[in-house]
C-alpha cells in the first residue's frame, strides 16, 4: 500500500507543479528505461564511407522504440535562464544538452547546476563552425577541443556530440571518433517558441523521436525558455507522449 500512496503522492506534487507552470495537463511520466537497449545505427541516408566497417559515430534522428516518448534536447547555451531549471526540476522533464564553447564561457555555473540536477552535458563544438567546411585537423581541434573545455569544467568527456546545424562529412565523425565520442544524434523535429518544424512529410511525432530546441530568451524569441517548455509539453502530452531520457536508451 506504501508504493501506491506514494505514486499518488509524486502524482499531486506533478499535479501542483504543471498547475503552477501553468501547463494544460500533467505531463505523462515516461515507462522505465528499456533493460536491452535499442541497437542505434546511422539513419539511412545519414550514413558516410566506411560507417560500419571503421565503427564512426551513427548519425541518427529517432532511436528505435515502440513506446510513446520523445527525447528533448537542447543546443548552444547562450540564453540562461534560471526559471528553466526550476522549471525542468519542478515538473521532473528529462532533457540532454549540447553545448558551444563559445556560447557558455560567460557562465559555466549554470550548466554546473543543470548537471548536478542529473543532466547529462555533451560536446557542440568550441564556435559552432560548419564543419564540413573545415580540414580534418580543424574539425578535430573543435571536437576535441570541447571534450577539453567539458572535461576541465564538468569532470566527464562526453560521448555525444552534435554537429552545428546537423551539417558534417565522413572527416567530422572520423574526428568525432578520435575524440572519444560514440554517437552523433541530430533531430526529428525543432521547437521555437510559437512553432515546430518537422523533418518528415507527415508533420507529426513518432514514438523515439529527437525534438531539439535552443537556450534562446526574448531577445531571440517572442517569449521565454518556459514559455517555450509549456508550448512543448502541451503538445506532446495532448498526443500521449512523456518525455524519456536520452541515454537511457543509448
Amino acid at each position: 500500500a506504501d508504493a501506491a500512496a506514494e505514486a499518488r503522492e509524486a502524482r499531486a506534487v506533478l499535479a501542483a507543479a504543471a498547475k503552477r507552470w501553468d501547463l494544460k495537463k500533467v505531463p505523462l511520466t515516461a515507462p522505465a528505461p528499456p533493460e536491452k537497449k535499442p541497437e542505434i545505427k546511422a539513419r539511412e541516408g545519414f550514413e558516410v564511407d566506411g560507417q560500419e566497417e571503421d565503427g564512426l559515430p551513427p548519425v541518427f534522428t529517432t532511436v528505435p522504440t515502440k513506446e510513446k516518448v520523445v527525447f528533448l534536447t537542447i543546443d548552444d547555451g547562450a540564453e540562461k535562464d534560471p526559471a528553466f531549471l526550476k522549471m525542468m526540476s519542478e515538473l521532473k522533464i528529462p532533457y540532454t544538452v549540447f553545448l558551444t564553447d563559445e556560447e557558455i564561457k560567460d557562465d559555466y555555473g549554470y550548466f554546473k547546476k543543470m548537471q548536478a540536477r542529473g543532466v547529462t552535458l555533451n560536446n557542440h563544438t568550441l564556435s559552432h563552425p560548419y564543419l564540413p567546411g573545415l580540414s580534418y585537423e580543424d574539425q578535430k581541434r573543435e571536437i576535441c577541443g570541447m571534450q577539453d573545455v567539458m572535461e576541465k569544467r564538468y569532470g566527464k568527456r562526453p560521448v555525444l556530440f552534435r554537429p552545428p546545424f546537423g551539417n558534417y562529412n565522413r572527416d567530422t565523425l572520423r574526428a568525432a571518433k578520435s575524440c572519444g565520442i560514440k554517437y552523433a544524434p541530430i533531430w526529428s523535429e525543432e521547437v521555437y517558441v510559437d512553432h515546430w518544424e518537422y523533418r518528415e512529410w507527415d508533420q507529426d511525432l513518432h514514438p523515439g523521436d529527437i525534438v531539439l530546441t535552443h537556450f534562446r530568451g526574448e531577445n531571440d524569441w517572442d517569449g521565454t525558455m518556459t514559455d517555450m517548455v509549456r508550448r512543448f509539453l502541451d503538445r506532446i502530452t495532448a498526443d500521449g507522449y512523456a518525455v524519456a531520457r536520452l541515454e537511457d536508451y543509448l
